[in-house]
């Protein structure tokens, strides 16, 4: 049997800047923070400043891009640590980024795709272990990353507009959007000011554009994270073939 990982599509190796564009949850602080006086870019600046210091985040959301959807579902625990699931293209994909190791479980459909039918057969339902630093696993850990992930989905930015005050889940909050990700980014205006939401423009969805929203919640929440038995190791994988 000859089993090879081909390189991850640039769509998923972009994924975090494609389908992100903010964050969020607030704390249980009833106190206006008053982020909401401060110029678009200084709210993004504090946003992203209270992003950075967070120990942990649940990421969750949907979207649509170039007419494909995608599906993230990420608890994310210190700088680069996390699990959960994303799904591309109909592709599903679970994984766990823990101690320097990423352990990917896909759906057949995803195994057939990176390694080929006659090792999709062997690996269906198995976990496979890779390097967070180098071979074809690599790419998944920048999912569970949350400093990449800020840099993302706060960092670059086109022109900046107030888009007002809101309730976001009930949550105090106030608007920032993006003309080049038209999208808006929701901060919290109490407590901790941690992004809620990032709402993607609908109306030009049938243009390519991405519409959907994602949502950041259950920030500092404690996760637990185990790393999979009995898991097939990627570099080990290839030398038998």
């Amino acid at each position: 049997m000859h089993s090879r990982f081909a390189p991850l599509p640039a769509s998923l190796l972009c994924l975090l800047a494609v389908i992100l564009a903010g964050c969020g949850s607030s704390s249980s602080s009833t106190a206006d923070n008053g982020v909401a006086a401060k110029t678009p870019a200084a709210i993004m600046s504090t946003a992203k400043a209270a992003a950075a210091g967070a120990a942990s985040v649940h990421v969750a959301g949907s979207i649509v891009s170039e007419g494909k959807p995608i599906s993230i579902d990420m608890e994310l625990v210190g700088r680069n640590e996390g699990k959960g699931s994303v799904t591309l293209e109909g592709l599903e994909i679970r994984l766990i980024d823990i101690d320097r190791a990423v352990f990917v479980k896909g759906s057949p459909a995803f195994y057939e795709r990176f390694a080929g039918p006659k090792a999709a057969s062997l690996l269906q339902g198995k976990w496979i272990e890779g390097s967070v630093d180098h071979g074809s696993l690599a790419s998944f850990a920048a999912l569970a990353d949350l400093d990449k992930l800020i840099d993302s989905t706060l960092g670059d930015h086109g022109t900046l507009s107030l888009a007002g005050r809101a309730t976001v889940r009930g949550k105090g909050a106030v608007g920032v959007t993006d003309a080049a990700q038209d999208g808006t980014l929701y901060v919290a205006t109490t407590g901790v000011p941690y992004p809620l939401e990032i709402v993607k423009s609908v109306a030009q969805a049938g243009s390519g554009a991405r519409a959907g929203k994602i949502v950041f919640e259950g920030w500092n929440k404690p996760v637990s994270l185990t790393a999979p038995t009995n898991s097939i190791s990627l570099a080990h994988l290839k030398s038998a073939h």
